[in-house]
């Protein structure tokens, strides 16, 4: 008598949509990223026209710099994003014992921080350079570490809540913070003349991408 063949489980439906997810991603990161590092002119120059407009708003607002620096060194810093997941990490171990997820989400922290290094350091796009800047920064300028930092954290930490079973109206809520987060630091970095457009797009496109893989390896890995 045969052995009946046994078909492998059928992916869920949120695994293949994460994967399409991805996909149209990476074909963003390839698209933006390759004029950036071949320095594509016409990239090159809207960057500097934006560029050249914000830094000449920011030397002329004096106030507004100042709460950008505030918000982009302190709120919207990437160690206090990384500082909230390690709360949520221990929040997962005592609440709900999940060590697996808590080390999930330390990983994609680390994993996100290396690879924005890695790209930073293989790009090697210089920084705006002011003759009156208001604010500094170290390393290259693409992409942005903070529009990264933020679009990783803010992604699986709303992808937890839901996960988690929150209500409708606390994720509604945690949706709004993370769009106000992720767009605010985008633009603190760039009015604070520190980065170019284009870096600030290629973080949050690279963060998104990181973030989308790594709750899929969340649904494909978990024990």
């Amino acid at each position: 008598m045969g052995i009946p063949a046994v078909d492998s489980p059928p992916r869920p439906p949120g695994h293949r949509r994460a994967l399409r997810w991805s996909l149209v991603l990476t074909v963003c990161c390839v698209l933006l990223f390759v004029p950036v590092a071949a320095g594509w002119q016409p990239l090159i120059e809207l960057d500097g026209d934006i560029s050249r407009t914000t830094h000449r708003w920011a030397v002329g607002e004096p106030g507004v710099t100042r709460a950008c620096r505030i918000l982009t060194d302190w709120v919207w810093d990437p160690w206090t994003m990384r500082v909230v997941c390690a709360a949520v990490a221990v929040w997962l171990l005592v609440r709900h014992a999940a060590l697996w997820t808590a080390v999930w989400l330390a990983a994609v922290c680390a994993i996100g921080a290396l690879l924005q290094q890695g790209v930073k350091a293989a790009v090697g796009r210089p920084r705006p350079v002011w003759p009156d800047p208001v604010d500094s920064a170290h390393y290259a300028a693409f992409p942005s570490g903070h529009a990264m930092t933020a679009t990783v954290v803010s992604g699986v930490l709303l992808w937890l809540l839901r996960r988690y079973g929150a209500g409708r109206a606390l994720f509604r809520t945690a949706l709004a913070v993370a769009v106000v987060c992720v767009t605010g630091v985008g633009l603190t970095r760039v009015w604070l003349g520190v980065h170019w457009p284009s870096d600030v797009v290629g973080g949050w496109l690279l963060g998104a991408l990181t973030a989308v893989l790594a709750v899929a390896a969340h649904r494909r890995l978990r024990p």
